[in-house]
C-alpha cells in the first residue's frame, strides 16, 4: 500500500528506506488506524461494555495522518463516517454481494475502521443478504480501544422498520457487546415484543414505522455511541446523506467493470442540493484506491 494523497514529502532522502509514505508495502494496522483516527473532539462514554473512565480519552490514542486535513466535530458531537466500496461503473455490489469487488487490503481497511468505531450501523438488508455476525474484538486494537474507554467491540445497530429479523442468528443471540435494534414507534409491535424476549434492545428513533435518520444519530450519541460508522446498505447511506447527517465518506475504488443492474453506494432521494465533500487522503495497493472524504 502507498499513499497518493497527501503528499507531505517529495524529498527521497528524508524516508526511511522501505517505510517512505510512496512506498508500496502492506501497512501495519497501527499505520491504518494513525490514518483512520476519529477527529479528536469526539467524545462519548463508549457505549455498554466501556472500560471505566470511558469519555476521557478521544482519539482511540492515534495521531491524525500527516498533512491530513482534520476537521473536529464541533462541540464534541458525534461523527458519522461510511465505509463502502464501488466498481469503476458506480456498482456496490455483485449479485447482490460486496465481497466479490473487494480485496484482502479492503477488509483490512474494513477491520480498521471497525476497531476505531463504537457502533456499526448497519440496515437489516444488508444484514441479511450478507449474514452478519457479531462483531469480534481484534488484538491489533485493543491497547486503543481500552486507552479511549470504548467496549472490546463495537455494537452493532441494525436499522429495521419492519423488524424482519431471526433473532435466534449470532448476531442477535450471541454479541460480544449486545446488538441493538433502531426502528420508529410505529413499528410492528408482535416484532418488538419478539425482540425483547431474545434479549434485544429495541431503541425509537422516529415517530412512523422506520428510524428517522438524524434521529438515529441522536439516538445512539445519547447511549455514549459517537465513533459511528455505517457500512450501508445503499438505502441506509442514501437516507444518511439526504439528511444531511453524514460526516466522512470512506470510499474503496474497486478496478472492476460489472454492468448489470447493481445498486450505486446510496441510493433513494437525494438532499435539495449536492453537498460537497473534501479528499483527505487517498492510498493506493493492487489498482484499488482507498479514498477518504469529509464533509467540505
Amino acid at each position: 500500500m502507498r499513499r497518493l494523497f497527501p503528499v507531505t514529502d517529495q524529498t527521497p532522502s528524508a524516508e526511511v528506506p522501505g517505510r517512505g509514505p510512496g512506498v508500496d508495502r502492506e501497512w501495519t494496522f497501527d499505520e491504518l488506524a494513525d490514518a483512520y483516527a476519529y477527529p479528536a473532539s469526539v467524545r462519548g462514554a463508549a457505549g455498554p461494555g466501556a472500560a471505566p473512565g470511558a469519555g476521557t480519552a478521544v482519539d482511540s490514542g492515534a495521531v491524525a495522518e500527516p498533512g491530513a486535513v482534520v476537521e473536529p466535530a464541533a462541540g464534541g458531537r458525534p461523527w458519522l463516517r461510511a465505509n463502502m466500496v464501488s466498481t469503476l461503473d458506480g456498482a456496490a455490489q455483485y449479485d447482490g454481494l460486496s465481497q466479490p469487488i473487494s480485496s484482502a487490503a479492503d477488509m483490512r481497511i474494513f477491520g480498521t475502521l471497525r476497531g476505531l468505531a463504537d457502533v456499526v450501523v448497519v440496515g437489516a438488508e444488508t444484514v441479511r443478504l450478507e449474514q452478519y455476525r457479531p462483531a469480534r474484538t481484534r488484538q491489533a486494537f485493543a491497547a486503543r480501544r481500552a486507552a479511549a474507554g470504548q467496549a472490546p467491540a463495537p455494537a452493532i445497530a441494525v436499522v429495521s422498520a419492519g423488524l424482519n429479523l431471526d433473532f435466534s442468528l449470532p448476531l442477535f443471540s450471541e454479541p460480544l457487546v449486545p446488538t441493538l435494534l433502531v426502528t420508529g414507534a410505529e413499528a410492528p409491535a408482535d416484532r418488538v415484543r419478539a425482540a425483547e424476549k431474545a434479549g434485544v434492545e429495541v431503541l425509537i428513533a422516529g415517530e412512523g414505522p422506520g428510524a428517522d435518520p438524524a434521529r438515529t444519530v441522536r439516538v445512539l450519541a445519547e447511549r455514549g455511541f459517537v465513533r459511528l460508522l455505517t457500512e450501508g446498505g445503499p438505502r441506509l447511506l442514501g437516507q444518511f446523506v439526504a439528511a444531511g447527517v453524514l460526516d466522512e465518506l470512506c470510499l474503496t475504488l474497486s478496478p472492476a467493470l460489472t454492468a448489470g443492474p447493481a445498486q450505486r453506494i446510496a441510493a433513494g432521494p437525494g438532499p435539495a442540493v449536492p453537498e460537497r465533500f473534501v479528499l483527505v487522503s487517498l492510498l493506493e495497493q493492487d489498482g484499488f484506491l482507498f479514498a477518504r472524504y469529509r464533509r467540505a
